[in-house]
């Protein structure tokens, strides 16, 4: 009798073993079986769900006229993401503004073409870096829709060149581009967004698009990287205006770095030691291992990418000596962070050590903060005692 029970029992599971295999490859068959762990939440292109003939279809013929811009030279991966902003009442008067401004004989930079040039050669799903500007430059052959990047033959403008300072303090190798170049295009096709928070200026009349609607539409840009760019990307916002423009950016997610403007006016204050670019480098391999990593170089025969595999085996020898004399200089923390990085990641304590690590660069960027704000308050301060 037990022996018929133990025969019915497992005449049922069989069946329920059959069932469930059963269920498990008609689930395969309709696409319902779970991704495996460690895929992408964003290894899609927004563009990939997106029917621009369909959505171009539904615009009234003012819209159609309106947004002929958006619709030839924005990249679909953003449009697919800015649809609904780009047919909003404030933006389609910003678009009238500019009618406007052309039917009047005011000449506006960017050239019209390039004033989405930024989505096209930095499409949504391989933003890495966001460094947020202010106003496009304002002079001939200068803006062409990136920001602190300007077309040859023009020499690099004053903050540009400040950043090739503080890129240099990071990355020795880094040699500046021929004839004093500024073109960042490079950097842009390697996964680094940069984005004004204007899009356009009148001819010399610095701030003269300002608060005219294009600085809703950039800031709708920013937040949905740091919606949806969920593996993380950096930050990097210069001056008062920029950080203003990542305040609501998720720092657990994300890294956000801030420092002075790279102006003359400022940079002495803190810009050529911010340590920006190698601080962005050492993030993302974290985050993205070495795919992560920037290449800051603007030269076809240069790269910064050695400089950064090199450094850790100087900087290890620095940590063991700090261990051994009982110091612990925030400097050399770094230095063993970015150690810590560069080990092969099989190796288990190599993996808690980064981990470990991670939090610092979130303080790191907390200070950089508190440092501005102190740096502010230091000349309002000598700006009072001019007055006395």
């Amino acid at each position: 009798m037990s022996n018929l029970k133990r025969k019915a029992a497992s005449t049922g599971n069989e069946t329920e073993a059959k069932k469930t295999k059963a269920n498990g490859s008609i689930a395969s068959f309709f696409g319902a079986v779970p991704k495996p762990a460690g895929t992408s939440a964003i290894s899609a292109s927004p563009a990939a769900k997106f029917d621009k003939a369909k959505w171009v279809e539904g615009l009234t013929a003012e819209q159609k006229e309106l947004l002929k811009l958006e619709i030839e030279t924005l990249h679909d991966s953003w449009l697919a993401l800015l649809k609904d902003d780009v047919t909003t009442k404030e933006f389609l008067e910003l678009k009238k503004f500019l009618n406007r401004e052309t039917a009047a004989g005011k000449k506006w930079f960017p050239p019209k073409e390039d004033v989405y040039s930024w989505s096209r050669h930095t499409p949504f799903n391989e933003v890495k870096v966001v460094i947020v500007g202010q106003d496009p430059y304002h002079n001939v052959n200068q803006a062409h829709g990136m920001a602190f990047s300007v077309r040859p033959p023009t020499p690099a403008p004053p903050s540009l060149r400040n950043m090739y300072i503080a890129l240099k303090k990071d990355y020795p190798s880094f040699v500046e581009p021929a004839n004093r170049g500024g073109l960042l295009i490079p950097w842009a096709d390697r996964g680094v967004l940069m984005l004004n928070t204007c899009l356009t200026v009148r001819a010399h009349e610095a701030n003269s698009h300002a608060n005219r609607g294009w600085e809703r539409f950039t800031q709708k840009v920013i937040d949905l990287v740091a919606q949806k760019r969920t593996r993380g990307v950096v930050f990097m916002a210069w001056g008062t205006p920029a950080s203003k423009r990542v305040q609501k950016v998720d720092k657990q997610r994300h890294l956000v770095l801030l420092s002075v403007h790279p102006s003359p006016l400022s940079a002495s204050r803190g810009f050529f030691d911010c340590g920006h670019f190698k601080s962005a480098n050492e993030w993302l391999i974290s985050r993205y291992g070495d795919d992560g990593e920037i290449d800051w170089a603007l030269r076809p025969d240069n790269t910064t990418k050695k400089a950064v595999k090199e450094a850790p085996k100087k900087d290890s020898k620095e940590d063991t000596a700090a261990s051994t004399n009982g110091e612990e200089k925030k400097t050399k923390e770094e230095d063993s962070e970015e150690d810590s990085l560069e080990k092969p990641k099989g190796d288990a304590k190599t993996n808690g050590e980064a981990k470990a690590k991670k939090p610092e660069l979130d303080d790191d960027e907390d200070v950089d903060s508190d440092e501005e704000a102190a740096l502010e308050e230091a000349l309002k301060i000598a700006e009072e005692k001019i007055k006395n």
